[in-house]
């Protein structure tokens, strides 16, 4: 369906008869979430784009898809890594590194590197 959209162009006429596609409004549902999209991701929904329903879709396409992929959180440790870590600490007697917190990988490395190791009885 999405390789639909790029092929129309605006002054083609509908294939089912009815309106250009390109002409229509947005609807308030599509709105609704470009907004969300743009708020979340702290970028600006362009007003050329807020007037053709498929510009607004093409638009939610690249910017849900990209955006998800650059923004910053994706990178920062979960939250079960983080508990864990603390516990490991706490057994170690010993602090986590400030560094581990802005990164997923350090801080599983800090973790693999410092986990007790697993006693059978």
């Amino acid at each position: 369906m999405q390789a639909a959209a790029h092929i129309i162009r605006e002054d083609s006429p509908a294939p089912y008869g009815g309106p250009n596609p390109i002409l229509l409004a947005p609807t308030q549902k599509q709105m609704a979430y470009a907004r969300k999209i743009a708020s979340s991701r702290a970028i600006t929904l362009p007003w050329d784009v807020q007037q053709s329903r498929i510009a607004l879709s093409r638009w939610i396409d690249r910017n849900l898809h990209t955006s998800a992929k650059s923004n910053h959180s994706s990178d920062l440790p979960t939250s079960k890594q983080v508990a864990f870590a603390e516990r490991v600490a706490t057994i170690k007697r010993t602090n986590v590194p400030r560094e581990c917190f802005k990164s997923r990988q350090l801080m599983s490395r800090w973790i693999n590197e410092n986990k007790p190791a697993h006693r059978h009885a």
